[in-house]
């Protein structure tokens, strides 16, 4: 069955343009040129991915993504967002509201197919990956449940994006090592990572922020990358 993907665009020719590219690529598509016709349709199915732009009338695509990110319904939705400014704000707050890719306008349509196939095959990679012997890790108040992909502090469920759980996972793995941010990338997204170092201090800074004063375990190791400082569990 072919994948679904919703594009959300105001300009009528980008989003032909997008439409077109990504039909010939091998996907069904449905396209909207503001966000309450998405939301509209999410009620009725759910894609594989949306390419999201983030200058829409009314409710702006950070809007969007942080509301998709806050839903149970929607939040493991993968979301490519479109942005006509070069501006590393925009990619920042992009990568902030729990979007998985960015793309400055204008942009090569060939690209845009390249980066949608690279998102899918993560979530695609994800589904398949094999469950470990140790299901749960307790470091401190924080408990990982690697089958379920779930995390606990002090008993109660943080609401993690899938990236930062899998940055959590791998610091997790040892506590005490560190790890570089080209370590994390690869963990991540493996050979099709198509991001910036910086990427992985937006998702640390995230994930620091969810976990409260228990993010102060995650320790910056300058110039080097990250590591999860050791526990002794009573």
């Amino acid at each position: 069955m072919k994948k679904k993907i919703f594009a959300v665009d105001d300009e009528p020719d980008i989003l032909e343009l997008i439409s077109i590219n990504i039909r010939e690529a091998g996907y069904n598509v449905l396209t909207f040129e503001d966000s309450h016709s998405l939301m509209v349709q999410l009620e009725k199915e759910i894609p594989d991915l949306i390419v999201l732009d983030i200058m829409l009338p009314e409710i702006d695509g950070f809007e969007v993504c942080r509301i998709l990110r806050n839903s149970k319904k929607y939040k493991e939705i993968p979301i490519l967002m479109l942005t006509a400014r070069s501006d590393v704000t925009d990619k920042i707050l992009g990568l902030e509201f729990g979007a998985d890719d960015y793309m400055v306008k204008p942009f090569s349509p060939r690209e845009l197919v390249a980066r949608i196939k690279s998102i899918l095959r993560r979530v695609n990679t994800k589904s398949k990956i094999e469950i470990p012997k140790e299901t749960i890790r307790k470091i401190g108040g924080l408990e990982i449940d690697i089958e379920k992909y779930e995390v606990r502090l002090n008993s109660k469920l943080v609401d993690l994006t899938t990236t930062e759980f899998k940055i959590l996972e791998l610091l997790s793995e040892r506590p005490g090592n560190v790890y570089s941010r080209n370590t994390l990338l690869n963990h991540l997204w493996g050979n099709e990572k198509i991001v910036i170092d910086r990427t992985i201090d937006v998702h640390i800074r995230n994930l620091r922020k969810k976990l409260g004063e228990t993010g102060k375990l995650i320790k910056n190791v300058r110039g080097i990358g990250y590591k999860l400082r050791k526990v002794i569990c009573k």
